[in-house]
């Protein structure tokens, strides 16, 4: 889904024009298998960039992304000088400053606001500064927007947000997390009453929804933005997720991608991404059973 869009974005920002290599390299994550070189090489990973030859096309697989991107493999070759973060503009921000954009935390829907203030002071909250009674918790799975209605509607849940966590940078946008330029992903924090719900049961929801063998994705979203994670925010979350786990783990021959690890800062994600299923149209009540269509 959004990684086709990702990938259709940049073959329209670079198109067939003669491009440095320093911006073929920030392009090469989004070229999928099957894309090819003119000289034949089948394309296979970023150094089957170098492999292409100084004048060698990529084209980008499948023929619905058909594009090319025109090499040079020397540094005097219509090369510009251009920083990185005007590379990553053209890429992935679509123009007019886009990629370095700041989002207004102030206009988000709670706790939207509360955890972008919480998050810069690096704060990692254990319980909700509004309500100490809610618990915080926070979980990744591919792409936020399913995950975030299937916590919805669970009872006990009382706020859910969208965001990015397990990064160094502050105040990440989406333009930036989806270049891989942030090492963020995906996730989504949820504020919930134990006394209703319990974390346990909060894993139930995560281990349904996700395939903890897949690396760096789920479904058709490929790209560190979109590794799944159980990032815990006390040693009592940490002590059950520990043992779900394991108990998942004795499930498969293969080890579980899933990371597991100490929630990290919560940066909430742009107004339009919030409870985006919902304002879609799609079924948020609690205890609603109607299959998620995570669509866009």
């Amino acid at each position: 889904m959004k990684f086709h869009r990702a990938a259709s974005a940049a073959v329209a920002a670079v198109g067939s024009t003669t491009a440095s290599s320093s911006s073929v390299s920030a392009f090469a994550p989004f070229l999928r298998q099957g894309s090819s070189c003119s000289n034949g090489i089948t394309f296979l990973g970023r150094r089957s960039v170098a492999a292409c030859g100084a004048g060698g096309v990529f084209r980008v697989a499948p023929a619905t992304y058909a594009a090319s991107v025109t090499t040079t493999t020397t540094a005097t070759a219509t090369t510009r000088a251009t920083g990185l973060n005007m590379i990553f503009e053209r890429l992935f921000g679509g123009g007019g400053g886009a990629f370095n954009s700041r989002i207004d935390y102030a206009s988000l829907p709670h706790p939207g606001p509360e955890l972008a203030e919480m998050a810069q002071a690096g704060i990692v909250p254990v319980t909700s500064t509004k309500d100490p009674n809610l618990a915080a918790a926070t979980f990744a799975g591919g792409c936020f927007w399913g995950l975030e209605l299937a916590y919805q509607r669970i009872p006990g849940v009382a706020h859910t947000a969208a965001g990015y966590t397990q990064g160094q940078e502050n105040q990440p946008n989406y333009d930036q997390v989806c270049a891989g330029a942030t090492g963020h992903t995906e996730a989504v924090m949820v504020y919930y009453d134990p006394a209703v719900v319990s974390y346990e049961q909060l894993l139930d929801c995560f281990f349904d929804r996700v395939n903890p063998l897949t690396v760096n994705g789920q479904g058709n979203d490929y790209g560190r933005q979109y590794r799944t994670g159980v990032y815990f925010h006390s040693d009592e979350q940490q002590m059950a997720a520990r043992a779900r786990f394991a108990v998942e783990q004795t499930k498969y021959t293969k080890t579980i991608a899933t990371e597991l690890a100490a929630a990290m800062p919560f940066w909430p994600a742009e107004a339009r991404h919030q409870q985006y299923l919902e304002r879609g149209g799609q079924n948020a009540s609690k205890g609603a059973m109607e299959t998620i269509r995570c669509y866009g």
